[in-house]
Formats: C-alpha cells, sequence, structure tokens
C-alpha cells in the first residue's frame, strides 16, 4: 500500500470510532496546530481542518458548542463569523497534556513520590479530583490514594485550589529512596497503571503509523493537506496515551518498553511531513484580522528541533523498533 493509502485507512480508522469524539480531536488540532499561530481562529478553518476526516460541519458546531460549556474555549463574535480560542483554565489544562508531547527527554528521577489523600473530600468532589488527576496520569495506589512520581506538592496545590478542593486534601512527598527500583515498587507501579495495557495501547500506535511511515521512505507523495490529515491523527492517538501514561522513571520501565519506540516513531513522522503541513495552515487558516500568523518559535523546539531536522531514514527505521 503506497502512503496515501495507508493515510486513507488511518481515516476509516478514525472514522470506525464509537463514540467519535470530535471534541477532543479540535482540542488536539488546537494544541498542536492554533496555539503556536496565537491561538484564535475562525469556525470555518477548523471546519476545513476536519473535513478530510469525515467529521461534518454539523458536529463542528456540536462539539464546539460542549467545548464552550466545559469552559475549554471561548467565543468572539465579528459580524456573522465566530472566532474560539483557549480560555484561561482550558490554556492551563492544554498545557498540562501536551507538556510531554513532543519533548524528547525527561528530568531524572529523585526516586520521591507525590502522593494525593482524597478520603476527606464529599463524594461528588472526590470523584472530579480523582478524575482530573487521571487526566494528569497519577496512578492509583489504593482506593483515596493517589501517586505521581514526577509531579511535586508546589505543582499541585493551585490545581486543587482551582477544583476547590485544597482544604480536605492532603499531599504529601515521600523522601527519596536509596533503592529506587525494588521489585515491590516494581509491582505497585505495574498495578497503579496497568503497564500491560498500556503497552498495548503503544503497540497498537506502532501498527498503525509504522505501515505509512515505511512507505515514506520508498515513495513520498503526500500533499500538503495529506500531510497536515497525518500530522493531526498522529499527534492525536499519540496525546490519547500519553494521557494515561505518567512517564514513569526508566528504573520502573520493563526492558522492552513500548513507549520508547512510539515517540521515536511519533518524532520522526512529524518532522518529516511538517513542512507540509505548515504551508497548508499557511494558506487556510483565519482569524478576524486574516490568515493567521506563522508558528511561534516554541513550535519550532518541538522534538528537539524542527528546522534541524535532516533525513532520518535509516535512523528512523531501526529506532522505531525494526528488524537490523
Amino acid at each position: 500500500m503506497s502512503a496515501k493509502n495507508q493515510l486513507e485507512q488511518l481515516v476509516i480508522n478514525f472514522q470506525k470510532k464509537r463514540p467519535l469524539r470530535a471534541g477532543s480531536l479540535i482540542i488536539t488540532i488546537y494544541g498542536d496546530a492554533v496555539v503556536p499561530r496565537e491561538g484564535t481562529v475562525w469556525l470555518g478553518s477548523l471546519m476545513k481542518l476536519v473535513d478530510p476526516m469525515g467529521i461534518s460541519q454539523r458536529l463542528v458546531r456540536t462539539s464546539v458548542y460542549r467545548l464552550v460549556q466545559e469552559s475549554w474555549l471561548q467565543t468572539e463574535k465579528v459580524g456573522r463569523c465566530s472566532y474560539y480560542s483557549l480560555t484561561g483554565p482550558g490554556l492551563r489544562r492544554f498545557e498540562q497534556a501536551f507538556q510531554h508531547v513532543y519533548s524528547l527527554s525527561t528530568r531524572e528521577w529523585s526516586g520521591s513520590w507525590c502522593l494525593v489523600y482524597l478520603n476527606q473530600l464529599a463524594p461528588d468532589l472526590k470523584q472530579k479530583v480523582r478524575e482530573e488527576l487521571k487526566w494528569l496520569s497519577f496512578g492509583s495506589m489504593a482506593p483515596g490514594v493517589m501517586e505521581h512520581p514526577r509531579f511535586t506538592r508546589n505543582e499541585l496545590l493551585p490545581l486543587l485550589q482551582e477544583w476547590g478542593a485544597l482544604e480536605d486534601t492532603i499531599v504529601m512527598e515521600t523522601v527519596p529512596m536509596e533503592q529506587k527500583s525494588s521489585k515491590a515498587l516494581r509491582l505497585q507501579v505495574r498495578e497503579s497503571w496497568n503497564l500491560d495495557e498500556l503497552g498495548g495501547r503503544y503497540r497498537r500506535f506502532l501498527s498503525q503509523f509504522r505501515p505509512v511511515w515505511r512507505e515514506l521512505q520508498n515513495e513520498d507523495d503526500l500533499t500538503p493537506a495529506e500531510c497536515l490529515t497525518l500530522r493531526i491523527l498522529l499527534i492525536h492517538e499519540y496525546r490519547k496515551i500519553l494521557l494515561r501514561d505518567p512517564l514513569l522513571p526508566e528504573e520502573l520501565l520493563p526492558g522492552d518498553w513500548e513507549g520508547r519506540s512510539a515517540k521515536q516513531l511519533c518524532r520522526n513522522l512529524y518532522r518529516h511531513i511538517y513542512v507540509r503541513a505548515e504551508k497548508w495552515l499557511d494558506e487556510t487558516l483565519e482569524n478576524a484580522s486574516g490568515p493567521l500568523p506563522g508558528p511561534n518559535e516554541k513550535f519550532y523546539r518541538r522534538f528537539g528541533g524542527l528546522q534541524d531536522a535532516s533525513d532520518e531514514n535509516e535512523e528512523g527505521i531501526t529506532a522505531v523498533g525494526e528488524p537490523m
């Protein structure tokens, strides 16, 4: 199958998902393509972006309306046109969700853990906080206790304040341990985050996007619009996995952890197609002033530097777990 055929299959697979979460895809689009270009876009531009994925204009309007009700997006009317941007809370949630997507490395782990005790919260608020913490990839150590190896108490307290749960939540940081990867700790980690399921998600991601990467090495005839569609689907699927992945320290991961190959594949594909995708965005996205400005400097630092990308065919194929 050609790269075009592989892309068509990715779109078909996306369309088969039930329920079809167009709102989640729109958040991916904002994070990947709109926020780097000052963050506001015309509703008609959004419709053009998702049309190749089979999302109707009606579904876009419904999804955007829900995102406004959920405080993700805010709207501005200019004449008969509507322009949407992330709200303040939406931008913070976006930054928390996307901070690891485009990064190649994580800071060294000290050996400490952030523990959050929820048992003093009212049932409804407890459920809300649990869901918010799961969104931040916290694991469940025990009923009413959530854990994370990298979050700090100071990072979490402002969020608890925003959720109205600060006074009734106990947050602790453990003292760093000399032995960072004991057998008992590795078993606890596997249970808290269900690493078997998470590894399966990464394997499915690799099986979805490896074929198109292979074909791009042989014959790359994707148009700018097709490159953008591929890029959106790539980041959308990868982001959904990272929402459940706390990016555990190497000491606690299996030796054959699929997340390493998935990140390398995502990086290689993104760097290969981003220039053509940006060309389509330059020509299509609009705000109230006209065409959106180009992406900011931070955009070009994604995946270790986009402007430094070179032809890495051999490196890329072996790096994503292909047989040598």
